[in-house]
């Protein structure tokens, strides 16, 4: 991306969690309905999404700049998301290293490295 993404959803909660410690929650536009961390997402950012479902049109609504997804278990989201245009990352973190990719990759993606 050229740009700091200004509206991001993610479809996974460990992403939310990350933007929120990070100082970052501003630039959230949407989040999965199975966020549970932190638990004011659940109170201030529309949910938009299931976990391996999802209504695309929903998600577009937010104008989303990215979107963060999780793995082969969201593919369809991702593949359905890109084809209307939309700027996807899709992670797959599986371990304690892929953990800690993930969020050094999050923090590059804002610009808070």
């Amino acid at each position: 991306m050229s740009r700091l993404p200004q509206r991001i959803v993610c479809l996974s909660t460990e992403t939310v969690e990350v933007l929120y410690l990070l100082g970052e929650e501003a630039c959230i536009a949407g989040i999965s309905g199975f966020t549970t961390h932190p638990p004011r997402a659940r109170k201030e950012k529309p949910k938009v999404s299931g976990f391996s479902s999802a209504k695309i049109e929903r998600i577009l609504a937010v104008e989303p700049d990215l979107v963060l997804a999780f793995s082969d278990l969201q593919g369809d989201i991702a593949r359905d998301l890109v084809k209307a245009g939309v700027a996807v990352h899709v992670f797959n973190h599986r371990s304690v290293d892929g953990i800690l990719a993930m969020v050094e990759t999050v923090g590059r993606l804002v610009g808070a490295e």
